[in-house]
C-alpha cells in the first residue's frame, strides 16, 4: 500500500469519524425531543380528564351518571340534555348566558381603560409616595368581595342600582383592577424610555406615544390582564348571589347552582351548562394566543 493509499484511507476513516459523531449528536437531541413530547402528552391528558368526563357526562342520562360501576362512555347517548336544559322555567339560561357576557366584557373593558393610563402614569413617573402606591394596589387584591359586600348592598341601594348589571360590572372592575394596575406596571416599567424620547423628538405627543409606541410593546401584558380579568368576572360567584336577586340578571355561575338540590340534583344538566360555560373562554384563548405571540415583537422594529 502506497502513501498516497494509506492517506486516502485516513482522510476517508476521519470523515466517517466525524459523520458518525454529528449522528449521535443528532441522535440526542432528538431523543430528548422525544421525552419532552411525551411528558408534554402525560401532562395534557392529566389536565384534559376532568374535561372529557364532563363532556362525557353531559351526554348520559341522571341514572346513568350515578350508576356504580360508572361508565366512561355512555351506553345511550344523550345529546337532548343541551336542548332541554335551556326550558328550564325557573333558570332562564339564555339571560344568564347573556348576562355573564355583558358583565365580564364591559367590566375588563372598565378595567382596561382605567389600568393602561394608572400604569403608565406609576411607570413614567416617580411621584412621592409611588411604592406605597404600588403595595396598597397589591394588597386591596387580597380583599374578596364577599368581605365587603354588605358594604357594597348598601351603597348599591344608595345610588339606586342594586340588582343591576352596572351594579356588578363596577364590582368586579374595582376588585380586578389591583392586579390589571400591577401587571401593566411592570410591563410599562420594563420599556427603556429612550424609545419614548426618541418619538416624542419626532414629533409625537406624550398620549401619541402611549398609544403608538408603549401600548404594541406592552401588548403581552394587555393579553395577560385581559385574559385574568375575563376569567376571573365569568367566574365571579358570591358578590353575584348577594347583589343579583333577580334569576334574569344573575350569571351563569349562580344558574348552575339552582341544579343543584338538598336531595336531588340534575347532574346531566350541571355537566352540560358548565361544558357551556366554558366554551367561550376556550374561544378567547384560541383567539387572543396569536396575539399575545405577535405582541411579542410588534412595535419596537416600527
Amino acid at each position: 500500500m502506497t502513501t498516497a493509499d494509506v492517506a486516502h484511507l485516513e482522510k476517508v476513516t476521519g470523515a466517517v469519524e466525524v459523520a458518525e459523531s454529528a449522528e449521535r449528536r443528532g441522535a440526542k437531541p432528538k431523543r430528548r425531543r422525544w421525552e419532552l413530547t411525551a411528558v408534554g402528552v402525560v401532562l395534557a391528558a392529566v389536565f384534559l380528564v376532568p374535561f372529557i368526563v364532563m363532556v362525557l357526562g353531559s351526554l348520559k342520562s341522571r341514572p346513568e351518571i350515578l350508576r356504580i360501576p360508572p361508565t366512561y362512555f355512555p351506553e345511550s347517548w344523550h345529546p337532548d340534555n343541551y336542548a332541554t336544559m335551556w326550558d328550564t322555567p325557573e333558570t332562564p339560561l339564555a339571560f344568564n348566558m347573556a348576562s355573564t357576557v355583558i358583565i365580564s366584557v364591559f367590566a375588563t373593558v372598565l378595567v382596561l381603560l382605567v389600568a393602561i393610563p394608572a400604569a403608565y402614569y406609576t411607570a413614567r413617573h416617580k411621584f412621592p409616595g409611588r411604592a406605597v402606591f404600588l403595595g396598597l394596589v397589591l394588597v386591596t387584591q387580597m380583599l374578596q368581595p364577599t368581605v365587603l359586600v354588605t358594604g357594597l348592598i348598601r351603597e348599591f341601594f344608595a345610588i339606586g342600582i342594586n340588582d343591576t348589571w352596572l351594579a356588578m360590572i363596577l364590582v368586579n372592575a374595582a376588585f380586578n383592577l389591583s392586579f390589571a394596575v400591577w401587571i401593566l406596571h411592570s410591563f410599562f416599567a420594563s420599556i427603556p424610555v429612550e424609545i419614548e424620547e426618541a418619538a416624542m423628538l419626532d414629533g409625537l405627543s406624550r398620549w401619541q406615544t402611549l398609544v403608538r409606541v408603549s401600548l404594541p410593546l406592552v401588548w403581552p401584558g394587555i393579553v395577560t390582564a385581559t385574559i385574568f380579568v375575563v376569567v376571573s368576572c365569568w367566574n365571579e360567584f358570591a358578590a353575584s348571589l348577594v347583589v343579583l336577586t333577580t334569576a334574569e340578571n344573575q350569571p351563569l355561575s349562580v344558574a348552575l347552582t339552582k341544579f343543584i338540590g338538598q336531595y336531588d340534583t340534575s347532574w346531566q344538566y350541571v355537566f352540560a351548562i358548565s361544558t357551556v360555560g366554558i366554551i367561550p373562554v376556550v374561544i378567547l384563548f384560541a383567539f387572543i394566543e396569536k396575539r399575545l405571540v405577535a405582541g411579542l415583537t410588534a412595535g419596537s422594529v416600527k
